[in-house]
């Protein structure tokens, strides 16, 4: 069942939003647009609630980014100063934009590390500050699975003093009435859904060693035992562990781009390809902006499972898409192709 708002014309994204449910079965999903000053899409189904609250893995990746962004703003940071400026034991040669933006050449930990690192933020910063990059930082990029959020992070708790997740709660989120959440207070553990199906993911021998490494070490990042449980979800773990709607993702970008989170210089070049190419560790050809995957529709990030959140120049709204149920981003490309088809923008 279907519940949730259209604007009048929006029929058909919410016909491909309940196709999309009805042959996913089960868990359930929810799907938010805005367009032309207003929502004209926000619907929840298969058994949630408006105030359900998903894991979206990397769609968390931009929010993560969000509070050095700020800081940058304010002139706290600096995009081209060394991460050693902020971050003094970081061995590898990067500035913040570099890690921002994927290219510092870290892009996960070399030695074998247990489940209970993604729990110390402390511990996990320090393996990562004494990690050599696997390439000369800013000739190359690769997603760094795991733990973007502790490199983009930690130069903020260096300089402000609060963790990240704190950080982005007081200067964004709470203001803004943004529904996402690093570190998810206890009292909104029961709005959380459980994620399932996880033999949709591809197993680690089916992806190349450095692939395999980046999301595998330490284990249990795509474990439904460890991501599903209250100790994973009361954790900040900023690269992955976001818990939010899907209105609260999209509304994050309708925030953004109308400069209420930073300002619209930062904006324009956060939303720029500060490197383009194959990524080394995931194999496909993209573009890295600060903090945001770029094309030449917009920008924005999806997340494993097939979760997604971003902002589309082309077609002028924003839009997100997330899911309790492991599997491919088909789902929420279904659902904004028929969105486009309304609004007249061209096809993806």
């Amino acid at each position: 069942m279907v519940e949730g708002q259209v604007a009048a014309g929006y029929e058909a994204v919410r016909d491909a939003f309940d196709d999309v449910l009805r042959v996913q079965g089960g868990p359930g999903a929810a799907v938010a647009a805005w367009h032309d000053g207003r929502w004209v899409v926000d619907l929840v189904g298969g058994g949630w609630t408006p105030q359900s609250l998903v894991m979206p893995y990397s769609v968390s990746k931009p929010f993560a980014a969000l509070p050095a962004l700020v800081l940058v703003d304010r002139g706290a940071l600096d995009l081209d100063a060394p991460m050693q400026r902020y971050w003094p034991e970081f061995a590898a040669s990067a500035t913040v934009r570099q890690v921002l933006s994927h290219q510092s050449g870290i892009i996960g930990l070399d030695r074998p590390a247990p489940t209970d690192v993604f729990y110390d933020w402390n511990d996990a910063c320090v393996r990562l500050a004494s990690q050599e990059p696997l390439w000369t930082p800013g000739t190359a990029h690769g997603e760094c699975a795991l733990f973007y959020g502790h490199l983009a992070g930690e130069p903020v708790h260096r300089v402000d003093g609060r963790p990240v997740g704190v950080f982005m709660r007081e200067e964004v989120t709470d203001p803004l009435g943004i529904a996402f959440w690093f570190g998810l207070p206890a009292a909104l553990h029961a709005r959380a859904v459980d994620l399932v199906g996880f033999d949709a993911i591809p197993l680690s021998s089916d992806r190349s060693e450095l692939c395999a490494r980046a999301v595998g070490n330490p284990p249990g990042a795509f474990d439904p035992a460890v991501v599903n449980a209250p100790r994973w979800r009361s954790a900040e773990i900023p690269a992955v562990n976001g818990f939010g709607t899907a209105r609260g993702i999209a509304t994050m970008y309708v925030e953004l781009v109308a400069g209420r989170i930073v300002s619209p210089g930062l904006l324009a070049e956060m939303a720029t390809p500060q490197s383009t190419g194959v990524d080394r560790v995931f194999g496909h050809d993209g573009s890295w902006g600060l903090g945001v995957a770029v094309d030449g529709d917009g920008f924005g990030m999806g997340g494993t499972g097939g979760h997604y959140g971003g902002w589309s120049a082309v077609g002028g709204y924003a839009f997100a898409f997330v899911t309790g149920l492991m599997g491919g981003h088909d789902r929420g490309e279904t659902i904004e192709a028929a969105l486009r088809d309304v609004i007249g923008a061209p096809a993806l």
